[in-house]
């Protein structure tokens, strides 16, 4: 076997990259959990991108009296890994989880999964960060045909190039509308109170009285909260779980993709901050345009898309003015 190639670990699971990364998870050779040379309790932290985020803010506590271990996201977990995810879950002494919903994508993953598994864990439920203030017109949606499905260039739509589509209007310079500061400080208080009411249905902890507070600071997207919610986040699960506050982290932990900071949003919100007129994708610069027009053929290679997201916000159009 020449080096490089990908061996197994058990259970039918090669050791490649992805297995190498998650290497506590599956077991791999040489891993800490594998080794088993940290005595500490463990906690594991479930849910979607933000949770790797989350668990990293977690370790930082100076004096955490558990261990972790990095976990794949939930939408990437296949039938194949839920023998690795009974056999971690089962040794939780803490089980830190957004509310992912019992049998989530047909498999036994969602939070009460997880808690029916280690019945004496401790669970504490914290929320699926999405805030909207910063980006006004940028939405998340799915469609059941299509359930994994986003967007070209960006995984995210934004309702300008959405009723673009609908409505046929090719041309850039036709993408953009005008909104009133007062419509979009009313967006960015809707998002606020739709991340709160989730907060009040389904969490423990809850994070959407800070997000108006820290300005630009808020997220990177609609869902890439930033460095001080995440700290803010992790602060208050560590005093629940009676752990000192988390050291910051060196670099911004969700900060792969930045959408674009529109300067009358600045205004708007009053918040102390420079525009941004481009997408930042993994440290290259993409502009509007260019994702405008990659969508606009996406929509027409998928355009029940279209209606999805205006069904799903409607209310958010409204609020916008672009009825």
């Amino acid at each position: 076997m020449t080096p490089g190639d990908d061996v197994s670990v058990g259970h039918d699971v090669p050791v490649d990259g992805r297995t190498r990364h998650y290497g506590d998870f599956y077991g791999v050779p040489g891993s800490a959990a594998a080794l088993g040379t940290d005595e500490r309790a463990l906690l594991v932290v479930w849910g979607n991108c933000q949770a790797e985020a989350l668990r990293i803010v977690l370790s930082d506590s100076p004096d955490l009296p558990f261990r972790t271990v990095r976990v794949p996201p939930v939408h990437e977990l296949e039938s194949t890994d839920i023998v690795h995810v009974e056999n971690l879950v089962r040794r939780a002494a803490v089980i830190v989880t957004q509310p992912v919903r019992a049998g989530y994508r047909d498999l036994p993953i969602g939070g009460p999964d997880l808690a029916d598994l280690a019945p004496s864990a401790t669970v504490i439920v914290w929320p699926v960060i999405r805030y909207g203030g910063l980006y006004p017109f940028q939405v998340i949606a799915r469609h059941p045909s299509q359930p994994s499905a986003v967007p070209a260039a960006v995984p995210y739509h934004d309702l300008r190039t959405v009723l673009a589509a609908r409505d046929g209007r090719e041309s850039f310079d036709e993408w953009d509308v005008d909104v009133t500061g007062e419509r979009l400080r009313e967006a960015a208080r809707w998002s606020v109170e739709q991340l709160a009411a989730r907060e009040r249905r389904q969490c423990d902890i809850a994070i959407s009285d800070i997000l108006l507070d820290v300005g630009a600071d808020a997220a990177h997207t609609i869902n890439h909260p930033g460095n001080r919610v995440l700290l803010t986040l992790g602060r208050r699960i560590l005093d629940a779980l009676g752990a000192s506050a988390p050291i910051p982290p060196t670099r911004e932990l969700l900060g792969n993709i930045r959408a674009p900071l529109e300067q009358r949003v600045i205004d708007a919100l009053a918040i102390d901050a420079s525009a941004r007129i481009a997408w930042d994708v993994d440290g290259s610069a993409l502009t509007e345009e260019a994702v405008h027009r990659s969508q606009m053929q996406w929509y027409a290679d998928h355009p029940e898309f279209i209606d999805a997201v205006l069904d799903r916000y409607v209310e958010l159009i409204d609020i916008l003015g672009l009825a």
